[in-house]
């Protein structure tokens, strides 16, 4: 973890953020006390995310299909209680 001052970072900004890039952490500090922190973003997924990957641990039963009581579709349309 690296502690700086903000005039530090707007100096040397570039040369911070490619350290974060690299996986640390960087520790704004005002007066020298902390006030901010730069950390690196997760990194996104490179592959699609396959289907399929819950099949078997649930299924849909044939009820939920079947339409709604009245009551429900009042509720939802701000007719309800």
């Amino acid at each position: 973890m690296i502690r700086i001052n903000i005039h530090e970072a707007k100096t040397h900004l570039s040369r911070y953020v490619e350290r974060v890039t690299a996986g640390e952490t960087v520790v704004l500090c005002r007066r020298n006390q902390p006030v901010a922190e730069i950390r690196p973003l997760r990194q996104s997924p490179t592959a699609p995310r396959p289907f399929g990957l819950a099949k078997g641990a649930f299924s849909v039963p044939p009820s939920f299909f079947e339409p709604l009581p009245e009551d429900e579709i009042a509720a939802f349309e701000g007719g309800g209680e």
